[in-house]
């Protein structure tokens, strides 16, 4: 019978061919290391970048002290900390876990930020949101000379909210404090300087028909603005301008503080 031979084996030509196979293959795989690994500083910085403010932490109650909770936006969450300092031992400070924004957010979100629980006082604040400008298709902070800009909240429909959100917040039974809405300088990124004046004489309609005493940031920050106020028209505020205005407000939650 007719034996079929074996085909001769070429083992350097199978070493030749799979040699540049391993080397692909560890290539790929230190590749793949390296991709990985970025990919775990980038998102090990996202999670750094989304750390909680320590403005928003929640607290615990100190037992027999007031409830106090502050609403405003990015400014008031500038001198929170200050603010829970200066009330230390005399009342528990909270804030809203957000920035408060427009008045249509505070709409939104009032009842999920009051809570079930007991306030003594309320100081709030909206404003400056309500007076940036929007682009046609919703951009934020868009020139106020460009076509299609609007303010994000009309003047009209600023004090139309305000009416409801001080409805809703004196229903709490708390002692409220309005607070003005601080200076915007010459420059500032999608707002035009005075126009926290109107909404401040908006607001002060409002708080004059509801009995809210007004406590006037606009002024305490306006008295020293250009040391205080960062540069190029930012609406915000320096460490120690926070810790400025933080006098003023805690000396105006201290003294609506419920007496012994």
């Amino acid at each position: 019978m007719f034996r079929r031979q074996p085909l001769p084996v070429n083992i350097g030509a199978m070493k030749s061919q799979f040699l540049p196979r391993v080397v692909v293959a560890a290539l790929l795989a230190a590749v793949c290391d390296t991709g990985v690994a970025a990919e775990e500083k980038a998102a090990a910085k996202t999670r750094a970048r989304r750390a909680p403010n320590p403005a928003m932490a929640p607290i615990a109650d100190q037992p027999g002290l007031p409830r106090v909770l502050l609403i405003g936006d990015s400014i008031s969450i500038g001198y929170t900390l200050p603010v829970r300092e200066l009330l230390k031992g005399k009342a528990n400070l909270h804030r809203i876990p957000a920035n408060g924004g427009p008045t249509t957010n505070g709409l939104k979100n009032l009842k999920q930020w009051l809570g079930d629980g007991k306030w003594d006082v309320i100081h709030f604040n909206w404003g400056l949101h309500d007076l940036k400008y929007m682009g046609p298709n919703n951009e934020n902070r868009a020139d106020p000379k460009s076509p299609g800009a609007r303010v994000q909240v009309p003047l009209a429909d600023y004090e139309k909210n305000l009416r409801e959100l001080v409805r809703q917040l004196k229903a709490t039974g708390a002692k409220l404090i309005w607070c003005s809405t601080t200076p915007v300088l010459e420059g500032s990124p999608g707002r035009v300087a005075g126009d926290e004046v109107k909404y401040n004489e908006a607001a002060a309609r409002v708080m004059r028909d509801a009995g809210i005493p007004i406590n006037d940031l606009w002024a305490h920050a306006q008295a020293r603005i250009k040391e205080i106020q960062l540069s190029n028209g930012n609406v915000h505020f320096t460490d120690a301008g926070s810790r400025y205005l933080a006098e003023k407000v805690a000396a105006g939650i201290e003294a609506a503080l419920p007496k012994k």
